[in-house]
């Protein structure tokens, strides 16, 4: 069944409130003067346009200084940014001079400023003012630099963390340095957060955004304190005083006034007060460790505003988390909603945070509105969608869960992190499971899958001796306390031999099948490829370490590496294994999961003349270049380089929209549809019966187990529509020619 949308994402956006929305609506139908009009009708539009300035004024206490209704942030940032620049330009700017701005400022404020200062042929030195650990700005910074300040730009409220800024004694600082500096405080994030008494500050410039806090977007206002220079960022009609032009947005404002008029107490209704929040806060806070276990937060809940919590959960990324919680219909963040494609958050790196902190940081965001029952509805899907983790062995067993709600794991699975490949194989008969190329970041979630699904491991092995990367293998096997006697890559020394293709290989038994070492010299002097085969002798597929990459061959720049025994590895292992079979590399640089021969020769032709010619060392050069070997003969002539151009997949993936799903799921029963979330979303809100659940990290144990699926029409579908994408073009890449995913996912295709 459907659930109610869990949204926590206000320091993004908000709801406009009901009674806003009514109050707008009610603007356009009987209030749609032209306020600068002098009829009867433009004069009730100036009257209520005028009306909602003086209940900001009443906020904000503004007193004699100027209140300009703009189009939201960015257009008050702009404005004030040019005032102060022009107004310092036509003073004279000194070969030293800078502009200062906080390094956990908003991205338009540090962007408009390295704009301006260009456009204005300023010159100044741009810095950002350093912060320590709790967010704060460094006052000895300030205290050297204002000097020389052409502006001073900081935040009064983060918009990621929610760390404010003690504006009175930032102000001390700054004006004992520069009494004259111009200084503008983004206030954005600080409506109904803090008080504001500007007039009675010197803050020069304060911006502001209608839609962080119940209003409709494109609706702002910027303070201008009295006195402070202005340039008007939008010349035209003369509207606002000749402050800024362009016909005003009445409804926007109507709807801002409900808000401003409940901050004021002069409304139907208030909003909940600051005490009030600040236990919502710890309530979600609780919530999350109830679910989750360790809960690392990002900042101190002493200096940030009651509304926001900024948190990491040690194992998951920010986009795991984000995609666990949409699966649950629970909206949350994991930064600005203006840097969303961003790895990492700049703001936790200028805080000096740990790297896995930054990368995996989810932002909770509520507002005032916020009710007792919405708070317990939260917490309450909070912990549900964690627990939908068992499903997956992400978290141990809660002790409302048992064995039975648990996904048996079976066939490969694909680890990834940052380019470098872990793999897992268990036997879906046995059991019995394999570990290849264990990566340090993956140790906790490797060791949580074994230890919850109970999996026998008999073997954790290296494909080879890793140059570019850490192997973890040694922490796996202490941490699992196999005591077998191995190689130093991890080959069993109990390893028996077979014949296999006419050739004598060393075995281990896998289930009833066999994993068979052979020897693959090149990328390293050790490399090694791990071949599976079943109780029929037929290859299933094999694990080639960095011998052979998607797109790509292994680098051979290493103290170890030999390119004329990387050749003559690359043409033994296409003899042994043909054309067609599944080869798992332990990188992948560009989403293409998987590969094999066939593909690889297709898209590049260098690499089948050298598979077809004989290797002769000397009749080659071999040169290192910064990150690949390039082969050369006597002439200097490329004869292979290390990596070569990908493949443009994609180009045979077809999009469909929620209409043509439905039209082809009506007329097609051989289509099949794969769900590439992973199996705790799909639990948690999958709906069409004929989806099959086909994550990214066991792609390629569809791929190894339905050999079928080339000739069916597969469409892919995940949250958003990019996974899906993903999947399509490396499916494509590999070979399957009737391919499609849905554009916007489930995100466009709720129902």
């Amino acid at each position: 069944m459907k659930q109610s949308l869990i949204y926590l994402d206000a320091n993004a956006t908000t709801p406009v409130l009901p009674d806003a929305a009514k109050a707008a609506m009610d603007a356009m139908e009987h209030l749609y003067g032209n306020p600068s009009s002098s009829h009867i009708t433009g004069i009730q539009a100036k009257a209520l346009m005028e009306h909602t300035r003086a209940a900001a004024r009443k906020h904000l206490g503004s007193g004699s200084g100027k209140l300009v209704f703009t189009s939201g942030a960015t257009e008050g940032i702009q404005t004030a940014i040019l005032s102060a620049l022009v107004a310092a330009r036509d003073k004279g700017v000194s070969k030293d001079a800078c502009i200062l701005y906080g390094a956990t400022e908003h991205k338009a404020v540090p962007e408009s400023l390295k704009h301006w200062n260009k456009v204005l042929g300023l010159n100044a030195a741009v810095l950002a003012i350093p912060v320590d650990r709790q967010g704060r700005l460094d006052f000895d910074f300030i205290a050297q630099k204002a000097p020389n300040a052409l502006l001073i730009c900081t935040m009064a409220v983060n918009n990621e963390t929610g760390v404010y800024q003690e504006l009175q004694a930032l102000e001390l600082c700054i004006r004992q340095a520069n009494p004259q500096v111009f200084w503008m405080v983004d206030c954005v994030q600080a409506l109904g957060k803090l008080p504001l008494e500007l007039a009675r500050t010197s803050i020069d410039y304060a911006p502001f955004s209608g839609h962080k806090l119940y209003a409709p977007k494109g609706i702002g206002m910027l303070y201008i304190r009295e006195g402070a220079p202005f340039t008007p960022f939008i010349a035209g009609g003369g509207q606002e005083g000749g402050l800024r032009s362009g016909t005003e947005n009445l409804p926007a404002m109507a709807a801002l006034k409900v808000v401003l008029d409940m901050l004021n107490g002069d409304g139907n209704t208030r909003f909940v007060d600051k005490a009030t929040l600040a236990r919502y806060r710890l309530r979600l806070l609780e919530a999350l460790q109830q679910a989750f276990g360790k809960v690392e937060l990002n900042h101190s809940l002493e200096n940030s505003v009651p509304t926001t919590l900024n948190f990491a959960v040690p194992g998951f990324s920010s986009k795991e988390i984000m995609d666990l919680f949409d699966a649950a219909d629970i909206r949350v963040s994991s930064g600005s909603a203006c840097s969303s494609k961003v790895t990492g958050s700049f703001v936790l790196d200028a805080m000096g945070l740990p790297r896995w902190q930054s990368e995996s940081a989810i932002r909770m965001s509520f507002g005032p509105a916020m009710t007792e029952t919405e708070l317990n509805n939260a917490c309450d899907r909070i912990i549900e969608a964690a627990s939908s983790l068992t499903h997956s062995c992400l978290l141990a067993l809660d002790s409302r869960r048992t064995e039975a709600d648990r996904e048996p794991l079976s066939g490969l699975v694909q680890l990834k992190d940052n380019g470098a490949c872990c793999w897992l194989y268990t036997d879906p008969d046995s059991r019995q499971t394999l570990i290849v190329d264990p990566l340090p970041a993956l140790k906790k979630r490797l060791l949580d899958l074994v230890h919850c699904q109970e999996l026998p491991v008999i073997g954790v092995i290296d494909t080879h001796g890793h140059g570019d990367h850490h192997s973890n293998r040694d922490d796996i096997v202490s941490a699992l306390k196999l005591n077998e006697e191995c190689s130093f890559l991890g080959w069993p020394k109990r390893a028996e031999t077979c014949l296999w293709q006419g050739e004598e290989f060393e075995y281990i038994p896998v289930g009833n099948k066999r994993l068979l070492r052979l020897a693959s010299p090149g990328h390293t002097d050790d490399s090694q490829t791990l071949i599976l085969i079943d109780n029929n002798d037929k290859l299933m597929f094999a694990f080639v370490g960095d011998t052979v990459l998607p797109g790509s061959i292994g680098r051979s720049n290493f103290p170890s590496s030999s390119t004329k025994a990387l050749f003559q590895s690359l043409k033994r292992l296409h003899v042994l294994l043909g054309d067609e079979t599944l080869l798992l590399s332990s990188h992948d640089y560009h989403n293409d999961f998987f590969t094999n021969f066939s593909v690889e020769v297709s898209h590049s032709p260098l690499l089948a003349e050298v598979l077809k010619s004989t290797i002769d060392e000397a009749g080659f050069i071999r040169r290192k270049d910064a990150m690949d070997a390039t082969l050369e003969d006597k002439q200097g002539e490329t004869i292979m380089c290390g990596a070569y151009s990908s493949c443009a997949a994609g180009k045979g993936v077809v999009e469909y929209s929620k209409e043509q799903l439905e039209a082809l799921l009506a007329d097609n029963e051989s289509a099949l549809v794969l769900d590439i979330r992973e199996p705790h979303e799909f639990k948690l809100s999958h709906r069409e019966s004929r989806c099959i659940n086909v994550p990214l990290t066991r792609l390629a144990g569809f791929v190894a187990r339905e050999t079928d699926a080339r000739s069916k029409p597969l469409v892919l579908i995940c949250r958003s529509g990019s996974r899906s994408a993903v999947a399509a073009r490396a499916l494509e890449r590999f070979g399957f020619r009737s391919i499609a995913h849905v554009a916007g996912g489930y995100a466009l295709c709720r129902e």
